[in-house]
């Protein structure tokens, strides 16, 4: 398999992984405070990564690499868990997913502004296509909407679009895995401190599915994910695999309906049926 394969399949797999994010957040907040999520998955994924980082004897990075490392950090170990933690208090995490729709769009703008990128004039049309049809579902489905939900789930997107497109550029340099790796430990001793800061004063009425949640994004979507998912960007290009996460609310969709029995309509797939196909066009005009 050709490097273009490769990234499109280490992609595929981070999008996967990812799928788990929102229905895990959304469990987890039922008993556990968000800010508390937030600080506390960034804290243990960050000592996981220091045990890597320690086990395969890893150079630090550059001087030059460390305030792109701070932003990743921001963009996607704070900003995205944080935002979408705090709106899932507002919106059900199957109306949630449907915004991840919009990632795509997101993560190949600041490719371009970030890493370079030239996609042909007609990727921009599907990708913009995509992304009207699972804003206007948003809109449309004002039964689940709410206003603050619906600014934070914005805002998430915007934040995770930048530190995915700035984690691809820099993996290129460093290696997918470590770059993550090296943003939750530039965030670890913050995190630690909040952490302990942040944290319950009883945990009797934190049940058990709040822990694995907690779990789960602490290891699979906050290190193992992003493994697979700056290897992709790098390897794919950042425009065209970052359309894969069009895919996401298929398989996050599903969870929410099977794990946390939320309503999952017919129109919702409709929807992502029709995004779907717009990522499978764009992908063949992704560069010039």
């Amino acid at each position: 398999m050709n490097k273009t394969t490769n990234g499109w399949i280490s992609g595929f797999l981070g999008v996967l992984i990812f799928s788990g994010s929102l229905p895990a957040t959304r469990l987890a907040v039922m008993d556990i405070n968000p800010l508390f999520l937030t600080v506390c998955r960034a804290a243990i994924a960050g000592v996981l990564a220091g045990v890597l980082l320690l086990l395969f004897r890893q150079q630090r990075p550059a001087r030059s690499d460390i305030l792109p490392l701070l932003l990743v950090a921001l963009g996607v170990v704070v900003g995205f868990p944080l935002l979408t933690a705090l709106a899932l208090q507002y919106v059900t995490s199957a109306h949630a997913i449907i915004y991840i729709g919009l990632l795509p769009l997101s993560t190949a703008i600041f490719g371009v502004l970030r890493g370079g990128e030239r996609p042909r004039p007609i990727f921009w049309v599907l990708s913009a296509l995509g992304s009207c049809l699972v804003a206007g579902f948003a809109l449309a489905n004002g039964a689940t909407s709410s206003p603050i939900g619906d600014g934070l789930m914005l805002a998430s997107i915007i934040v995770c679009g930048y530190g995915y497109a700035e984690g691809a550029l820099l993996s290129r340099k460093l290696g997918g895995w470590q770059v993550i790796s090296w943003a939750l430990i530039i965030s670890l001793p913050v995190m630690l401190l909040l952490s302990l800061y942040y944290m319950p004063q009883s945990w009797a009425n934190i049940r058990v599915s709040a822990f694995l949640s907690l779990a789960y994004v602490s290891l699979f979507s906050m290190l193992i994910g992003f493994v697979f998912w700056y290897r992709g960007l790098a390897q794919g290009g950042i425009a065209a695999v970052g359309q894969l996460q069009l895919l996401q609310p298929f398989f996050g969709l599903l969870l929410s309906a099977l794990v946390l029995h939320e309503s999952v309509g017919w129109p919702i797939f409709i929807v992502n049926i029709g995004v779907v196909l717009c990522v499978a066009f764009a992908k063949r005009f992704a560069s010039k």
